[in-house]
């Protein structure tokens, strides 16, 4: 074959292949810079919406929470945009979010971070009708930092005194499905004392407020808990303790182990395609039609 002819066959093929193949933009709309939080917040949120919708149909709803040790990341990193636009191509409406971080050396801001993850499942349900979501089938996703708040917005109720008082108070912060993406859990006083003053007063009560572990109830939602064996941020050690204490406490969980996986994965690890498991699970607890 002459390289001509050659270079023209190539030229074919790739054309076949970008026709063959659509891209995410062909079945996901996104939103950027929704003011979830109100215009006097610097924090946005960018929306992840499925662009196929049956007449009357109504979509679950996802939160997506960064992670970066409670004091940096933003919403529209790899991770991040990977698990909106997945999520969405499956028929999912996703708000991934900033939210206040806290900043070296000044007091702290805790719960104000947990408060803007709270918020924005009241967002998803204050705006139900314009986006079609199903305001009883919401769910809360996070990695590392995020994947500690979306436990915490998941086993934390009004009971708890951790829910905030407004914007949106007439709606429910709470969530029907919990996925924690190598979230730290343990009551490991390094990480811990990221959100709590150690010369605080308060600082044993307030270490175990900011614990998930603390809060766990059998009417919290279900876990899925991902994690892989090659973490060298957050022990495995931290996923097994909380998976075994939902167990305890009779809350339904799963732990799934990702061999040679290193901290910081998204849904497409070269390690294994998390993608079923991810959305089995949702789908499982938030998709009534589907479930069982």
């Amino acid at each position: 074959m002459s390289s001509r002819l050659l270079m023209v066959c190539q030229l074919a093929s790739v054309l076949l292949l970008a026709t063959a193949t659509p891209s995410f933009a062909d079945v996901v709309k996104i939103e950027k810079g929704v003011d979830y939080l109100g215009s006097g917040r610097k924090e946005k949120g960018d929306l992840y919406l499925p662009l196929s919708l049956g007449a009357g149909e109504k979509r679950p709803g996802i939160v997506i929470i960064h992670g970066g040790g409670w004091t940096s990341g933003k919403r529209d990193a790899d991770r991040e945009i990977n698990i909106g636009t997945t999520l969405a191509e499956h028929g999912y409406v996703c708000l991934s979010i900033d939210y206040a971080l806290q900043a070296e050396n000044s007091p702290k801001i805790w719960p104000r971070n947990l408060h803007d993850c709270k918020t924005a499942v009241r967002w998803l349900r204050a705006n139900a009708e314009r986006l079609h979501i199903d305001p009883d089938h919401i769910g809360v996703i996070g990695g590392s930092a995020g994947g500690h708040l979306a436990a915490m917005v998941g086993v934390t109720g009004p009971e708890s005194g951790l829910d905030p008082s407004e914007p949106y108070g007439s709606h429910s912060c709470k969530v029907q499905a919990v996925v924690d993406l190598y979230g730290p859990m343990a009551n490991n006083p390094k990480r811990v004392n990221v959100l709590v003053d150690p010369q605080n007063p308060n600082a044993a009560e307030l270490a175990k407020q900011v614990t998930p572990l603390f809060h766990l109830d059998p009417k919290d939602p279900p876990v899925l808990i991902l994690h892989g064996t090659a973490d060298k941020t957050v022990a495995l050690e931290d996923s097994e303790a909380f998976a075994k204490a939902l167990t305890a406490a009779g809350i339904k969980n799963e732990l799934i182990i990702i061999e040679g996986a290193p901290h910081t994965f998204h849904l497409q690890p070269k390690e294994r395609d998390l993608r079923p498991v991810v959305l089995g699970f949702f789908d499982k607890h938030l998709k009534p039609s589907k479930s069982k």
